[in-house]
């Protein structure tokens, strides 16, 4: 079974002026798999859209620059990318939107364009607060995704030293 990495939740649930709101809950746990459950107007979005377009930004960014500012990384240091903060995230994501659009008529994808900035927006704000707030939890997320970017920096070189030899080997005359 997957132990969660950090005690508390990170829970978000926040209503826009015009009505219109946003949702997530998040933990990491100790695994590789990304589980994001995306819903738009309580309807689930197989293949995800807009808002976790922007919900991947935000915790992205969120997680670099307090990663940054912490000294929790060193200055020469790659940033994370994308793939480093998912790995072994658990996530909902939801929002709430008065005029939806999505794209084709399956309904598994959101492709409201205020949606986006939207979640970027209020989940990245509350996710800062939450690292600044809860640092224990904080320290364990950022090591979680350091060792990811470790590992596939290292599955990296592995794989250029690999095509390196095979280009070496293929050079001999007959």
């Amino acid at each position: 079974t997957q132990k969660p990495i950090h005690k508390n939740v990170f829970y978000v649930d926040k209503e826009t002026t015009n009505g219109e709101a946003v949702e997530v809950a998040l933990q990491y746990i100790d695994d590789i798999t990304a589980r994001i459950m995306p819903f738009a107007n309580n309807i689930y979005n197989s293949e995800g859209g807009t808002h976790i377009t922007g919900f991947k930004s935000a915790l992205t960014r969120s997680l670099n620059s307090y990663a940054k500012k912490n000294n929790l990384v060193k200055d020469g240091d790659d940033a994370f990318t994308g793939d480093d903060v998912l790995e072994g995230l658990t996530a909902v994501v939801s929002v709430k939107l008065r005029e939806i659009q999505f794209e084709g008529q399956t309904k598994a994808k959101l492709g409201s364009v205020e949606a986006r900035s939207m979640v970027e927006d209020v989940f990245g704000t509350a996710f800062g607060e939450f690292l600044e707030e809860n640092p224990d939890d904080a320290k364990a997320i950022v090591s979680k995704v350091v060792l990811a970017l470790r590992a596939r920096k290292a599955a990296k070189a592995a794989k250029d030293s690999i095509l390196r030899k095979g280009v070496l080997e293929g050079m001999s005359l007959p």
